[in-house]
């Protein structure tokens, strides 16, 4: 094996892009994350560069690998139960908000957000304006990962 080699692991995944296609494949990540500890996870490859990033497409007749522009991806439905947004640190202290979403393609998403901010500064306006880009949204389903910039419409449910 050479020194120069990152190993990888894989997180499957489906892809909503803006064209309105949906793309089934899974991410590369890394066993250790540059900005916290544990592993890379989706969302930290997402906000951790802009441009391109490496999806392997599922149901190619050989593997392929594709290169998706962040900007085009609406949101990401994560498909292995990971508990991929409960890792954030903090996460069971930050206020949770149920939330409809309605994005720039048409889908709606409901579910919870989590505001890392000091109470008194916890509102759905000032998670509106944290600066990720890519954030999780809990549904009772599944957990997706939302590109803010394709958020049409946010509002606080009950």
């Amino acid at each position: 094996m050479s020194d120069l080699r990152v190993e990888k692991r894989r997180a499957a995944a489906e892809l909503t892009l803006s064209t309105g296609q949906r793309v089934r494949g899974s991410f590369f990540l890394a066993g250790s994350s540059a900005t916290h500890f544990g592993p890379e996870r989706i969302a930290d490859l997402l906000n951790g560069e802009t441009g391109f990033f490496p999806f392997a497409v599922e149901g190619q007749a050989q593997a392929e690998t594709a290169l998706y522009n962040r900007t085009q991806l609406v949101c990401v439905k994560l498909l292995e139960s990971t508990g991929e947004a409960t890792l954030d640190p903090g996460y069971d202290l930050a206020t949770e908000r149920h939330v409809a979403m309605l994005l720039t393609n048409g889908d709606s998403i409901s579910g919870a957000v989590r505001v890392y901010r000091p109470a008194g500064r916890d509102r759905l306006s000032d998670y509106a304006r944290t600066g990720e880009v890519f954030r999780y949204v809990e549904t009772p389903n599944a957990t997706f990962i939302v590109n803010t910039t394709h958020i049409v419409e946010l509002s606080e449910t009950t």
